[in-house]
């Protein structure tokens, strides 16, 4: 299991591959962000942003839990929460046929004085594409254990 004190400002851990389908693009578009562009292709190829259909921003961020849960649960994290995102930019469309991937930097640790058990990891998120190009950036601070008392 990763320790609060596992964590090194500056480091960078490269991880994921999210194939991006289709189906799943329509399905969550369908329940959280039935916008044309996200649901029809017709209607995305009208758009002057788009030109396709493209996978909505909130579905992006879906992705990117999906892929931080897996690796980190692989890796024996196990996350107290977060305390929130930010600084989150859309940078580029996400597409159907799309495989995403993420880099995690750490920037910043801190303790809270009335909670010893735990301490605070803010982690800088870039989310690429298959072609490395950087489609969503976003900064989250998480709530790790701290490493129990020899």
């Amino acid at each position: 299991m990763r320790y609060f004190e596992d964590y090194q400002e500056g480091q960078v851990e490269r991880f994921g591959a999210y194939p991006v389908t289709r189906e799943e693009v329509i399905e969550f578009a369908s329940k959280y962000d039935p916008q044309p562009f996200h649901l029809d292709d017709e209607a995305a190829a009208q758009s002057a942003i788009f030109g396709r259909l493209a996978a909505s921003g909130w579905h992006s961020c879906a992705m990117l839990m999906r892929m931080l849960t897996d690796h980190w649960t692989e890796d024996g994290y196990f996350s107290l929460g977060g305390t929130g995102v930010d600084e989150l930019r859309w940078t580029k469309p996400v597409y159907p046929g799309d495989t995403l991937s993420i880099e995690a930097e750490v920037l910043s640790k801190s303790t809270p004085r009335s909670r010893p058990t735990m301490g605070f990891v803010t982690f800088r998120l870039t989310v690429f594409n298959q072609h490395g190009d950087v489609v969503m950036t976003l900064k989250v601070t998480n709530i790790q254990h701290r490493r129990p008392a020899a």
